[in-house]
């Protein structure tokens, strides 16, 4: 067999086996009004018999459930650190169940639908399933850490819009897209602005009980930079612990290709 033979044949069983790690799912959702697409990463060395660790990754607004994917080699993080990856499409929907659109309910496909076909289908480490996300999915997932404690070991969030004050969303909407279409969403999903401040991060964390420690960071120049220190210093007000970085960048993809790998150290650093 000659060498070309066998680097081709190496080749194709390389692919085989990522083709074999990675997951595409549809899920049909009784909350949502449309399917939901969820990409999954396992470690190539994934055995049924092992418990691993679960990673959920949320997008930002306007994405969809590839933006991580296309941001880093999940996979490289599948396999170094040996946990499965989840990352679902939130739309834009906050990951928040909207009162008023029956088929925006995002927080309830997430923990009734999508979470219980993650745990049938893959061998999952209970004591060790994180969150995190960027941007409105930095958002959502301090959301769903602070509201669902006893399920996750702890979280991270990277560039999060951890306020929905309407001016600021207002200006973020301005300078991502040059319209408001970001309000035009939270209107349409949480009523009028006067009813948003009840969603923010730091409305929740007054009610947060439980001591466990997560990551928040944000780029120096990032417009939403102010509301992730506000919520650091509500944070260690309140004595919870926190762990706040703080470095260059902005609101892109660069920073974020860049600021991920951080969180996975910090979930392992939390294994139980």
């Amino acid at each position: 067999m000659s060498t070309k033979s066998i680097l081709l044949i190496i080749g194709l069983a390389i692919s085989l086996q990522l083709f074999q790690a990675q997951e595409r799912w549809i899920l049909k959702s009784g909350f949502m009004s449309k399917p939901d697409t969820v990409f999954i990463f396992k470690p190539q060395a994934y055995k049924k018999t092992e418990k691993y660790p679960l990673v959920y990754l949320l997008h930002g607004y306007s994405e969809n459930y590839r933006q991580w994917s296309r941001t880093t080699d999940l996979q490289k993080f599948s396999d170094q650190y040996k946990m499965i990856i989840v990352c679902p499409d939130g739309f834009t929907t906050w990951y928040i169940n909207s009162p008023y659109n029956k088929g925006a309910r995002a927080e309830d496909f997430f923990f009734k639908e999508l979470v219980p076909q993650v745990h049938k289908n893959y061998s999952i480490d209970k004591k060790n399933i994180f969150i995190s996300g960027l941007s409105m999915g930095g958002y959502g997932a301090i959301r769903y850490f602070l509201l669902h404690q006893d399920y996750f070991n702890t979280a991270g969030s990277t560039s999060g819009a951890f306020s929905l004050d309407p001016d600021m969303m207002k200006s973020a909407s301005l300078q991502f897209f040059t319209t408001t279409r970001i309000t035009d969403d939270l209107n349409k999903i949480l009523g009028s602005p006067k009813e948003w401040k009840q969603y923010n991060i730091s409305t929740l964390l007054k009610t947060y009980n439980k001591g466990k420690p997560f990551l928040i960071d944000c780029g120096s120049e990032d417009i939403l930079y102010p509301s992730t220190v506000e919520i650091r210093d509500i944070a260690d007000s309140l004595n919870i612990p926190i762990t706040f970085i703080s470095q260059p960048g902005n609101h892109n993809t660069e920073y974020w290709r860049n600021s991920i790998e951080h969180h996975f150290i910090f979930f392992r650093q939390h294994f139980k």
